[in-house]
């Protein structure tokens, strides 16, 4: 199993950190957020065939090459995705076991986004050259490239995120219930009465003074109304569920415990003890106890719990603002593809995806292949992070190295031992702004989400890391000799299911997962373990987390 080890003690360091800013900082009116708007639509692609025999257990990611925080002085090149898409074979065929589509990569080609072959964007040889200019990025192919091993680049990611919050001060905001959902509560939930606030009943029945017989009122209690009329000895009166107890009430007789004689008198059919479902005042809390501390994340309980505590509003550390770039102009926002045009998958996965993680997506932009629109995009935006996709290699297109070097952004990660999503960068734009580059192939860029995103945006939502664990692999999995994988799965019966159609321009194996698996360079044998990265449905369902 996966221990937790440094980078979960990190984790936690960073969401003490976010908080205590929080609780340092001075308040002012929350700013309406702008508004939002996409263009949706799917993508098609393709990747290599698999090949290769499974290799040891889990493993150093390998040497790299350099490290992050590289300046754009000396760029070198960028690999791309077209590496090999291994994945070890099925025991179920094409048709395997629930979703239809279990074992190791089957590639097939076909058209993608720019990002996965060196005539792409997203993978070519080289940077460009230093000075180059935003429409023509140069290349020097004898540079090494400084990608960064996969657990590494997460670190960065959290770093720089902390770095970020301790430079921009971000100040709790109040929320409204509805829309707090998934946030982190910037400061304890303290009970701002009792509760109950009365003393209710538990049960439909009738509220009883005394031992019984009993005589019945003709009006009953029901719940929502004013303070009834106090009983006497020998005294009944019907009585609802979460209905106010008249004053002298003894004990409430459950509906079906008590029974009516032709004089109309109640009689208990069982022993009625004093207080029986009664909740008192008081019973859950009373008004100033903390009832869920600092750092909370605002679940659908919470929410409750705040509504019944007296609460209209939390206040909670602020989402993420994000803007998001669609980059290429191959793509299609409708329609089928045709003369070497593809529909975007991108702008559609991303959004939702990001909401997911915590973010508030401001904007979608399509920018096509257009440079001076793209530096222009990136240097007016004020969210604090912007997401591109595709571009982020050398090709003749791929302007978002020029860009970065142009206005003097410090690229913190060129490039990430992973496979599918190489060619993934993260550059600091200010002290409190930073940019990840996503490859363009779709399943590559689920890889840079995970990898960098993800962390940088958990962090800065002063979110809890999830719990670390792993389970065995029910195939053997091929890996990449120096490069973690990241592989779909579905999980079954304690174990993990490798997915087909795992090629960084496919989406089809991820469609049908419930998880990632981490593949470590080498591989791993059938029955092997391997760390999971849970998928945001999987754990909380649509209605849950995609908000």
């Amino acid at each position: 199993m996966v221990s937790p080890g440094t980078r979960a003690d990190d984790e936690d360091l960073g969401v003490e950190e976010a908080l205590a800013l929080l609780r340092e900082s001075p308040r002012r009116p929350q700013e309406d957020p702008g508004p939002s708007h996409g263009d949706p639509g799917p993508s098609h692609g393709g990747s290599g065939p698999s090949h290769g025999g499974p290799g040891p257990s889990h493993g150093d990611p390998g040497p790299s090459h350099g490290g992050p925080g590289s300046s754009y002085g000396d760029p070198g090149p960028s690999h791309g995705d077209a590496g090999p898409a291994h994945a070890g074979p099925s025991r179920g065929g094409p048709g395997g076991p629930s979703h239809g589509n279990v074992a190791g990569s089957r590639g097939e080609s076909g058209p993608s986004h720019r990002g996965s072959d060196p005539a792409h964007r997203g993978s070519g040889t080289s940077q460009g050259a230093p000075g180059s200019s935003p429409g023509a990025p140069g290349s020097s192919p004898g540079a090494h490239h400084r990608a960064t091993p996969w657990p590494d680049a997460r670190a960065v990611a959290e770093r720089a995120a902390r770095s970020a919050a301790r430079a921009a001060r971000r100040e709790p905001v109040s929320v409204p219930l509805d829309e707090a959902l998934g946030l982190t509560l910037a400061a304890p939930l303290t009970a701002l009465t009792d509760l109950p606030s009365f003393d209710t009943s538990a049960m439909d029945g009738w509220a009883v003074a005394g031992p019984g017989p009993w005589a019945v009122r003709d009006e009953g209690v029901l719940a929502g109304h004013a303070e009834p009329a106090p009983l006497t000895d020998g005294e009944a009166a019907r009585i609802a569920t979460g209905a106010r107890i008249p004053p002298d009430t003894t004990a409430v007789l459950r509906t079906e415990h008590g029974r009516t004689d032709d004089r109309g008198r109640l009689h208990p059919v069982r022993g009625v003890v004093h207080g029986q479902d009664i909740r008192p005042r008081g019973q859950e809390c009373r008004g100033g106890d903390q009832l869920l501390p600092l750092g909370t994340l605002a679940t659908p309980p919470v929410l409750g719990l705040a509504a019944a505590a007296g609460y209209d509003t939390l206040t909670a550390v602020p989402r993420p603002r994000v803007d998001v770039l669609v980059l290429g102009d191959e793509l299609l926002t409708g329609g089928l593809p045709h003369d070497g045009l593809i529909r975007d998958a991108l702008g559609p996965l991303l959004p939702p995806w990001l909401r997911a993680l915590g973010a508030e997506v401001r904007t979608i932009r399509r920018i096509g292949d257009d440079a001076g629109a793209l530096e222009r995009a990136v240097t007016t935006s004020d969210a604090d992070l912007v997401v591109t996709t595709g571009g982020t290699a050398a090709g003749p297109v791929d302007h978002v190295h020029p860009i970065l070097r142009r206005i003097g952004a410090e690229l913190l990660v060129d490039g990430v031992k992973v496979r599918p999503g190489h060619p993934m960068l993260l550059a600091r734009l200010k002290d409190d702004q930073h940019l990840v580059g996503l490859p363009g192939n779709p399943l590559a860029a689920v890889s840079g989400l995970i990898t960098l995103a993800e962390p940088l945006l958990r962090t800065l939502a002063a979110r809890p890391a999830p719990e670390r664990y792993a389970l065995p692999l029910r195939d053997a999995v091929h890996g990449h000799p120096h490069d973690t994988r990241l592989v779909p799965v579905v999980l079954r019966d304690e174990g993990a299911v490798p997915l087909h159609y795992n090629g960084p321009a496919m989406l089809r194996g991820i469609a049908a997962a419930d998880a990632l698996a981490v593949v470590p360079p080498g591989g791993t044998r059938s029955g092997q373990e391997a760390e999971l990265l849970d998928l945001p449905w999987a754990t909380a369902g649509i209605g849950v987390c995609f908000t």
